[in-house]
Order: structure tokens, then sequence, then C-alpha cells
């Protein structure tokens, strides 16, 4: 690459950061390297405040995603999240949550980083520039047009985004863009667009802060309402939790308790009877029908404890 084309990429690029909400420079800390400790806390804290009130805004969009991943999963699709950065990571770090906290499979939400998994502790150079790494990683987990692709970009142009999304939809995939530029690519090209628009970061550019913190808000939002829209929670409690280490297992049993006012003992008793299912365990309880029957019920329930209930 000549010298000269290098300083024309970098001109346009320059241009281009110039034109992003998540780049500009914050006029209210400009003055946050004079400060003290307590100042500069008060002034990040002053700007984290603006984050909830950005995504109640897009509440709407949220919602439209939601539907979409609810309506994938009964066709035995996957929510998969893809991202670079730090928007990779947290595409990551809510993936692999779902699992302990919903019972459900690596494979049926799932995270995908630029630069693959040395990416998530080491940032790999020139990952997210590539559109053509993007196309290579969702074809290695053979995406297929009965998953939703959730691309992440604060940005909203990440080329390693971009090409994944636009890969997405030449296979038929619904696709869902969370970005915090309100004109950028990100908000373009997928069906539905999420973004809050937070404003600069207290440090400039600095993303993880207030872009990172709504885009985790979001991403909480998008796995949460379609587990519970899916029949993983009963009232507000996790009933799909998978117990596989003693604090889980002891909050399965706080939340068979919970849901049926029943003792420690008959807690256990019951988890037993349901092979550990606080799901199965709270509709033994509540019905005091064998576990066999229970399991029935849950079935012609789609899996709804409240259905079961009534039934």
């Amino acid at each position: 690459m000549s010298p000269e084309y290098a300083f024309e990429q970098q001109s346009e690029l320059l241009q281009e950061l110039n034109g992003i909400v998540s780049e500009g420079q914050n006029p209210d800390t400009l003055n946050i390297d004079l400060l003290s400790s307590t100042e500069i806390l008060e002034k990040i804290n002053h700007e984290d405040h603006k984050v909830a009130a950005a995504v109640k805004l897009v509440v709407p969009a949220i919602a439209k995603a939601v539907d979409h991943i609810v309506a994938a999963f009964k066709q035995g699709g996957r929510l998969i999240y893809i991202g670079a950065g730090t928007s990779g990571r947290l595409g990551i770090l809510d993936a692999v949550e779902c699992a302990p906290t919903y019972s459900v499979s690596e494979q049926q939400v799932m995270g995908i980083i630029a630069g693959g998994e040395t990416a998530f502790k080491k940032a790999v150079e020139g990952a997210e520039d590539s559109t053509t790494l993007s196309v290579e990683d969702l074809q290695k987990v053979n995406l297929q047009a009965s998953d939703v692709l959730v691309g992440i970009a604060a940005s909203g142009r990440t080329p390693y985004v971009c090409s994944a999304i636009e890969y997405a939809k030449s296979v038929g995939c619904i696709t869902v863009g969370v970005t915090c530029n309100p004109d950028s690519a990100v908000m373009r090209l997928p069906h539905v667009g999420i973004c809050p628009v937070v404003g600069a970061e207290a440090v400039t550019g600095s993303t993880r802060m207030k872009s990172g913190t709504a885009q985790k808000l979001v991403l909480n939002m998008l796995s949460t309402a379609s587990m519970i829209r899916t029949g993983k929670v009963y009232k507000n409690l996790m009933v799909d939790v998978n117990a596989s280490n003693e604090k889980l297992h002891a909050r399965a049993i706080r939340i068979v308790m919970q849901a049926t006012d029943c003792s420690h003992k008959e807690a256990v008793i019951a988890l037993q009877q349901a092979s550990q299912s606080a799901k199965l365990a709270i509709l033994i309880v509540l019905t005091g029908k064998p576990a066999n029957e229970a399991r029935a019920l849950l079935v012609e329930a789609d899996g709804f404890l409240r259905k079961a209930v009534e039934l």
C-alpha cells in the first residue's frame, strides 16, 4: 500500500469518525483530568444516568427483536450474537449466562467475536476490519434461515459486523443491529435496528463505558424477555435454572419454596422426585401429582408452568 493511499484511507476514516455520536468529545468532561477521584466518579456517574433513559426510548424496537427471537426458538432456531472488541465480549457474556440460568443448550444462544476465543482476552489485530472473517465464522456454526443474528457495534460501522448482517440476510435470517450511532450501517442494514443514543463518552471514544453499558442492557433484555416468553420463568422465578453447583442447587430449593410456600424438606424431596428440575418440582408440590403425570402436564403446556397448573 502506497503512503498516499494509506493517507487517503486514514482521511476517510477520520471524517467518518467525526460523524459518529459515540466518538464525539463530551463538553461536560473537558476538565476531568484535573479533578479529584470523587469528582471524576461523580462525572462518570452523571453520564451513566443517561443510559437507562436512552434504552427506554428504544423498547419498541427491542420488543420487535424479542418477537423474532421467540418465533425462531419455536422453530428450533438459535439466537446468535456477533461483534468485535467490547461488543463481541458483551455478546459472549450474555450468551454463556443463558445456559446455567435457563437450562438452554450452548448452541441455542451463542456469541461470536472477531478474532475467535483469543480475542475475548486480547485484541486480534485487523479482525474487526475484515469483511470475510465474519462470513467464515457464521459458516462454521452453520447459520440457518431459522436463526436470528444480532450484530453488535457501538460505532455502527464495524466491517466485520456489517458483512455478518449482509451474509445472514442472504441466508434468509432475521437480523438485528445493536449500536449507539443512529446514522450508521448497523441501523440501516438489519431488519430491526436498536439504537440507544447515549451521547459522547466521559473519556472520548471509550465506548466500553456508556455505549457498552447500553449494549449490555439491551442484550440482557433480548435474552431475558425471550426466555420469559418461552416459559422459562414462573411469576418472576427462574424455574429452569440448571443446578450445576452448590449455590445454584440451593437456589433451586429456594425457588421451589418461594413458588409453593412449602418447607425446605418438602422442596428437597420434590426436587429428588423431579430429577432436580425446579419447574417440575414446583408442579409436583402444587398439584400433588406424581412426577410422570406432572411431566406430562408440562409437555401439554409447552413448558409453561402457569398453564400446567391450570391444566
